[in-house]
């Protein structure tokens, strides 16, 4: 079976519930797989996403603004999503907890030298979207300042703070009654 979002392979209202993590911005319709989710789910529809209007919030906008952007443009904006779904949305900021594992960069806005690992940055797929010469800047940069103290002044508050609410959000729809 070769299911997508855009087509899945259920009758209407087959789920009392679906979820979907991460995945909105790499379906190629999304108001496709919007309506598709919806049809065939009864209740609730859930959305764990990145807001595109939060990322440069984030530290690394400073050093790899080319990766943000890549971000931005991939993410689809709640208001798309909540159009899409139809039905009576809301939005919430998750916040990141400071020694969150996931892979995605702003599981390290505590850690930046966690992000010089290339290892960490192949963990977040906007990386593959900028050349080498952004990734050895970036490198260069911050590992400067990480050297000299710069973004301990700037942002070494971080590295305490228990959470950060960044760009990850949960948008969930309840259908329209």
């Amino acid at each position: 079976m070769n299911a997508t979002a855009e087509d899945l392979p259920f009758a209407d209202g087959s789920f009392d519930a679906a979820m979907t993590t991460f995945s909105v911005h790499q379906w190629s319709d999304l108001r496709a797989g919007l309506r598709e989710i919806r049809r065939v789910t009864r209740g609730p529809v859930v959305i764990l996403t990145g807001d595109p209007g939060r990322l440069r919030r984030f530290w690394l906008n400073e050093y790899a603004p080319e990766v943000i952007a890549t971000e931005a443009r991939r993410y689809p904006s709640a208001e798309a999503l909540a159009d899409g779904l139809a039905g009576n949305t809301t939005t919430t900021t998750v916040p990141v907890p400071l020694d969150c594992t996931d892979g995605f960069n702003e599981a390290y806005y505590g850690r930046p030298e966690a992000l010089l690992d290339p290892a960490a940055r192949l963990s977040c797929s906007a990386w593959s979207f900028v050349g080498d010469a952004v990734q050895d800047r970036f490198t260069r940069e911050l590992s400067r300042d990480l050297a000299d103290g710069t973004w301990d002044r700037r942002h070494g508050r971080l590295r305490t703070q228990p959470a950060f609410d960044g760009s990850r959000i949960l948008v969930t729809s309840q259908p329209r009654t």
